[in-house]
């Protein structure tokens, strides 16, 4: 993208000569281990596990019920413009998770408005779970259940515009991504470019997805739903769990940050997306290498700089040890601490590579790396330190964040401590 690239005619963003450098400032998080920025922080530094009995849908029939939802949501007290009987779940997740992001950066909704900015929502499910709903109201109902609510609930594409339309927001470019399981790292390689380039002077971006019957019947169908509890990088690990959530992450300027005063959590690096196509459900590992690699390029960082990778980790045979391998392909036989907050959270879909570039963002800041929960034996096929159940202290300066999807859609964004020059993350 053209450094010189100028924003839309009427638009507020600037022409700018060389690309901005694009910082972190607020983080919004809604998962099965706690709700908001310090809830989630507190969660991962404790290895806590949110698995529990799936109630948002009728798991009778399915050889297990347990999953990762987010418990004691009230989206008539998190939201202040949408109403919850004409939005679907996945939406008020995306839109209470930017109102957090916005709140934790210190900002209010005259400071978007004065500004041009996009917005972008990654989801692999998109309103799934209203269709659900819907689906057995019609059963039931007949006709009558089309009504304008019901069907108001069901778009896909109301998860930007519902963060949109919650913040009361004119000047902005909405959309919602829908590369599955990486959509949080694509949507935020979105807002990462829009700012570098000019073209806006904030993003929100990330990713939210609710738990509905098809997907869990597909896992299940697949055979990938593990009996108890999710395993990445184990011996015995037997698959995934199906979670639920949101994450929203604030990006600006680092001159705009600076001239606020904002606090930083980190700065955004670089990311790179690639698409192997090669198989409809299972990774290529020379494809997600490329992915790594590509990244780093990108980020203008030497693997021997990255201390951390938050992998994507979903605890199913075949992907946690293409991941492995694809990271050695690039790293060689000293990879850096590689774990798996799935364990933690489960498997929430578009939101996971989000909630794992939070996760990143915060072992930054706050000097730890969070544990791969529940874990017993590393894979001999799986020769890394995935820091096992309890989380360590630690000088972390640059996390590689993966999201690998179906589809072979890939996605790699890499962050970085902010106090030290562009170029100069070498130890």
């Amino acid at each position: 993208m053209s450094a010189d690239r100028t924003a839309p005619a009427g638009g507020a963003a600037r022409p700018v000569a060389e690309p901005r450098r694009v910082v972190l400032t607020g983080c919004g998080a809604l998962s099965s281990i706690g709700d908001g920025v310090a809830e989630f922080t507190e969660g991962l530094r404790a290895g806590r596990v949110g698995t529990g009995d799936i109630s948002v849908f009728d798991t009778t029939g399915f050889p297990s019920r347990r999953g990762h939802q987010v418990n004691g949501f009230d989206a008539a007290a998190r939201l202040h413009r949408l109403k919850p009987e004409r939005t679907g779940r996945a939406t008020q997740f995306a839109a209470a998770a930017a109102r957090m992001a916005l709140d934790d950066a210190g900002l209010d909704e005259e400071w978007l408005r004065a500004r041009r900015g996009t917005v972008v929502v990654g989801t692999t499910d998109g309103e799934v779970g209203e269709l659900d709903l819907l689906t057995e109201s019609a059963l039931a109902l007949g006709l009558a259940a089309f009504t304008g609510a019901s069907l108001s609930r069901t778009a896909t594409g109301g998860l930007a515009l519902g963060v949109v339309r919650e913040l009361g927001l004119s000047d902005v470019e909405p959309s919602t991504v829908a590369t599955a399981c990486a959509a949080g790292n694509y949507a935020i390689g979105a807002g990462f470019d829009a700012i570098r380039a000019g073209r806006a002077e904030w993003a929100l971006v990330g990713g939210a997805d609710a738990l509905n019957r098809k997907t869990f019947a597909g896992f299940a169908r697949l055979g990938l739903i593990a009996p108890d509890e999710c395993r990445p990088f184990d011996t015995d690990r037997m698959g995934l769990l199906t979670g639920e959530g949101a994450g929203l992450v604030l990006l600006e300027s680092e001159e705009s940050a600076r001239a606020r005063g904002a606090e930083i959590y980190a700065e955004v690096l670089g990311y790179g997306i690639n698409c192997d196509a090669s198989h409809p459900t299972a990774p290529e590992r020379d494809s997600v290498a490329r992915c790594i690699r590509l990244a780093l390029e990108n980020a203008s960082v030497k693997p021997e700089e990255v201390d951390l990778i938050s992998a994507h980790g979903t605890g199913t045979p075949t992907n946690d040890t293409t991941e492995i391998a694809a990271i050695r392909e690039v790293y060689g036989d000293r990879p850096p601490r590689t774990v798996g907050v799935k364990a933690m959270i489960g498997h929430t879909m578009g939101a996971a590579s989000a909630l794992g570039a939070i996760a990143s963002a915060l072992a930054i800041r706050h000097g730890f790396v969070p544990p791969t929960a529940n874990h017993r034996t590393t894979d001999p096929d799986c020769p890394v330190d995935v820091v096992p159940n309890a989380s360590v202290p630690a000088d972390v300066r640059i996390v590689q964040n993966n999201g690998l999807a179906f589809g072979g859609n890939n996605a790699v964004v890499l962050l970085g401590r902010h106090d030290s020059p562009r170029g100069e993350y070498a130890r």
